[in-house]
């Protein structure tokens, strides 16, 4: 399955026409949430493309995912949500949705913080493979991946995004 290619700025293009959409049909404007890392990139660029001049908020799953004992700390970066959650129209951006277990910690993270008005999720690319009932209401390119591999959103020194694709190492 090495031979997939997806071109991250392609895909990125469409997201950013997504949003545009979104914004255009919206009578309040959401409040951009990008989860930690590769959403919080998404959330940034934009955040600077729709040229929105309230913060981005960030959401870390490190601390609700159902395996913390296991992975501990080291995925992603800590919550900063530098506006009151309470009542406000969000929307949650990530590059990949997989089995859900990411969106339900965010959401649980989210929830720590106050009751938002609605929460619409928004992805790169959903890969199939759910394990909980989670859907993005924006979901750019869907793809189909064995469980052996994993797809991750890198952000160059120029800020560009790309994709790596790399096997995941399972123990014997």
């Amino acid at each position: 399955m090495s031979s997939l290619v997806l071109d991250a700025e392609a895909l990125y293009a469409d997201l950013l026409r997504g949003m545009r959409q979104q914004l255009a049909a919206c009578q309040q404007p959401p409040r951009l949430v990008g989860v930690a890392s590769g959403g919080a990139w998404l959330a940034e660029r934009l955040q600077q493309d729709l040229g929105l001049n309230e913060a981005i908020g960030i959401l870390s799953s490190s601390m609700h995912r159902d395996d913390f004992s296991q992975r501990g700390l080291s995925s992603g970066g800590q919550t900063v949500l530098p506006f009151d959650v309470n009542g406000a129209h969000l929307i949650v951006i990530d590059d990949v949705l997989y089995t859900g277990r990411t969106i339900r910690a965010v959401l649980n993270e989210l929830f720590d913080y106050g009751r938002p008005a609605s929460v619409r999720l928004m992805v790169l690319v959903d890969r199939g493979g759910r394990e909980l009932p989670v859907q993005a209401d924006l979901a750019v390119a869907r793809v189909t991946l064995p469980a052996s591999q994993a797809l991750e959103l890198a952000r160059a020194d120029d800020g560009r995004f790309s994709f790596r694709l790399q096997d995941i190492q399972t123990p014997a």
